[in-house]
């Protein structure tokens, strides 16, 4: 579960035009503490719920500092080490930078084109229009109720990033989100999806 800094929803619990009240977006326990809710009360900030953390940190979403602290800490560390220097990253500097990254013109999704060789797993990118997770050297078709088998694609492949460069950078330091169970399952085993056609050149 998530939230994107405030209200987004109106009392009927419709969104309304906004997509985000501040900078901080963050992913967070679905529990805590025995905390109990009413989702989208009136005046609150409005829950964002996700498939997995890889599909969070796909939309530019970190760990919360309060209900995720210890995978708040781990993140911020790598965070700085990404920078170059020591210790960790204060919320404020990373908001910043995710902000940047993950929106485009007119509040869009920014997207990142890269090769998938260069791509660490729990990177989602966008193949044929459609989500898909890497893992391993296969990709997962993504979609609501969890992960398909998807196609194993050459490394020079260019592919749009769904995950913001910064994100990718973590998961290249040794980031290892929360996955769908769905995402462990043996490939022969997994429910197909329409084979992806493959890659041929760029």
């Amino acid at each position: 579960m998530g939230n994107r800094g405030g209200c987004l929803h109106r009392p009927d619990k419709s969104l309304g035009r906004r997509r985000w009240v501040s900078r901080q977006w963050i992913c967070c326990e679905l529990a805590f503490r025995g905390r109990h809710r009413q989702v989208m009360a009136p005046g609150r900030y409005t829950e964002l719920f996700f498939l997995d953390e890889a599909t969070a940190l796909a939309a530019g979403h970190r760990p919360c500092f309060e209900c995720r602290r210890a995978d708040a800490l781990a993140f911020a560390t790598l965070w700085a080490e990404a920078e170059g220097r020591a210790g960790r990253a204060d919320a404020a500097h990373m908001d910043t930078v995710l902000h940047g990254e993950r929106l485009g013109p007119g509040g869009s999704k920014r997207t990142h084109r890269l090769r998938l060789g260069k791509l660490p797993a729990g990177t989602i990118v966008r193949v044929e229009d459609r989500p898909h997770l890497i893992a391993g050297g296969d990709l997962l078709t993504w979609t609501p109720d969890g992960y398909l088998a998807g196609a194993h694609l050459g490394p020079d492949r260019a592919v749009d990033v769904l995950t913001p460069p910064r994100i990718v950078e973590l998961l290249r330091l040794g980031l290892r989100p929360r996955l769908h169970q769905t995402a462990l399952t043996p490939l022969e085993d997994r429910e197909s999806d329409l084979p992806l056609r493959p890659a041929r050149g760029h």
